[in-house]
């Protein structure tokens, strides 16, 4: 990691361009469910919690808690003074109705399962909000880091095609200005933001759909901030005028990328196939050759960096002689020697479903076609633009294969994404996975506190979810951000460069806008 840049007296001023291959799809914390959405979100709204430089829950909305009753009850203590962005009182309201917003059956969220175990809440005062559990629930105090959403807004009409879905009003640093579809968004620094205003003035965020024309611009100076591909960090960033222009960072992302398999397609039901494609598919050649071996395998659902990581679970052996048998116990076999495997008059033949702009997971989309291919497996791969992919694909379960990847909630509760339960519309177990074992460790993962005890459910549960392979887990890339060089104030830390954005700042004299 590089050193904390800037030890100046902080200035006001300028904006900061940055860039996002997707088109944000909804400005509204509740039901977002997209990263480009969630980027944005995170400047408008504020939590009654966050995650500080360390990864420790702090104070946001609420200035201090109690837990009380073994975990049944917290009582928030909220702050005073808050407004929202057009000038109304934040109050414990707010926070009672975005609670009944989540557990509303007319919502279209996939965030209601850590609201729906909630016996009851309480609005004593204004600046107390009470939650009272049925049962005990350990990943409670991290739930209430939802953005929560202006009861004078949203309280008429509805929800999910609220215009405010467009043109939110937050309580958060920044303040949303405009909306370009297509092509850019502008926020503006909230001068009223409790924790105090923003040094950086603006935030222009591009829709460039592509990561390399992204590059280009970000090299003439049009961009001051995106993520980097491997390709770019090790090989076109080490020029003196890029070192001269520009700060960039490495560190352990906290997220993953797989490869995702319908369960309802008869291709992909028996685990034998998934456990097949495990052996068949060279990680490694995957996180040399596409990562340029800046990533790791992913053996799971919890990254290496995540205590809920089990260490005895190995990633299957590259081999696909193995490969090759487990398909042929299937009854897959090349009965007319056309090179491709096939059952009861039918080939073995899927699409890998993709997004636009990210060059890696098109690379190793290709590379898991030519290890299939060698197993006579016909792979095709289609690459759809983000918001299509989202909404026609995801949502709708209308793909065979898709290759996306998860950016994880620092709790290891993934009740949202593997939970029978959660094979619904708008939920994220879209692959339809349902194993009645792993249903009853989420469940008790959920009601159990203590660091010890939660991770001996979750080592099971890696287990078990790498047994049945849903997913191929495929890598766990590095983070690699890069930062224009006038901006001061960033000090990397566990929790990344982003977690302090509204100290960052631009000297005076090098302010650009």
């Amino acid at each position: 990691m590089q050193e904390s840049i800037g030890l100046q007296e902080p200035s006001y001023g300028d904006t900061i361009v940055e860039a996002t291959i997707g088109e944000p799809s909804i400005l509204n914390p509740v039901l977002a469910t997209d990263s480009s959405s969630g980027d944005i979100n995170g400047y408008v709204y504020n939590g009654l919690v966050k995650y500080d430089k360390n990864l420790r829950l702090a104070g946001d909305l609420a200035e201090s808690w109690e837990v009380r009753e073994g975990g049944r009850q917290i009582v928030f203590h909220l702050r005073r003074g808050v407004q929202w962005h057009d000038g109304v009182p934040f109050t414990s309201r707010d926070v009672e109705f975005t609670y009944r917003v989540l557990v509303s059956s007319a919502t279209r969220t996939p965030y209601s399962t850590d609201y729906l175990i909630i016996e009851n809440v309480r609005v004593p005062d204004d600046y107390t909000f009470i939650v009272n559990y049925s049962t005990p629930f350990s990943p409670a105090l991290e739930s209430w880091g939802i953005g929560i959403i202006a009861r004078h807004v949203y309280g008429n009409g509805d929800i999910n095609t609220h215009p405010a879905n467009r043109s939110p009003t937050g309580t958060g640093p920044y303040c949303f200005k405009e909306w370009k579809t297509g092509e850019w968004l502008l926020l503006e620094a909230n001068e009223k933001y409790f924790e105090g205003r923003p040094y950086i003035d603006r935030i222009f965020y591009r829709i460039v759909p592509d990561l390399s024309v992204q590059f280009l611009e970000l090299y003439k100076g049009n961009i001051d901030l995106m993520s980097l591909t491997p390709d770019q960090y090790k090989r076109e960033t080490e020029s003196p005028v890029f070192i001269q222009k520009f700060n960039k960072f490495r560190y352990p992302s906290f997220s993953y990328a797989y490869l995702g398999y319908n369960l309802s397609n008869e291709l992909f039901k028996d685990k034998r196939v998934r456990q097949a494609f495990a052996h068949a598919v060279n990680k490694q050649k995957i996180i040399d050759g596409v990562l340029l071996g800046l990533g790791q395998p992913a053996t799971g659902p919890f990254p290496p960096t995540s205590w809920a990581y089990c260490p005895e679970v190995k990633d299957a052996e590259y081999s696909p002689q193995s490969a090759l048998k487990l398909l042929e116990s299937c009854g897959w076999q090349d009965t007319d020697n056309d090179g491709i495997l096939d059952r009861n008059g039918r080939r073995f033949e899927f699409t890998i479903l993709t997004n636009q702009g990210n060059k890696m997971r098109e690379l190793a989309a290709q590379l898991i076609q030519e290890d299939l291919a060698r197993l006579g497996v016909r792979v095709n791969i289609r690459i759809v633009e983000w918001s299509t992919f989202i909404h026609q694909f995801i949502d709708a379960r209308n793909f065979e294969t898709v290759l996306l990847g998860w950016s994880l909630s620092r709790d290891p509760d993934q009740y949202s994404i593997w939970h029978t339960s959660q094979i619904r519309e708008g939920g994220y177990n879209f692959v339809g996975y349902s194993n009645p074992e792993v249903d009853k460790l989420l469940e008790q993962g959920r009601r159990t506190f203590g660091l010890e005890k939660r991770q001996k459910i979750y080592w099971k549960t890696h287990q078990l979810i790498a047994d049945d392979q849903p997913y191929l887990f495929l890598y766990v890339a590095d983070s690699l951000p890069v930062v224009h060089k006038r901006f001061h104030g960033i000090q990397p830390a566990p929790a990344g460069i982003g977690y302090n954005f509204i100290r960052w700042y631009v000297p005076e004299r090098l302010q650009r806008y």
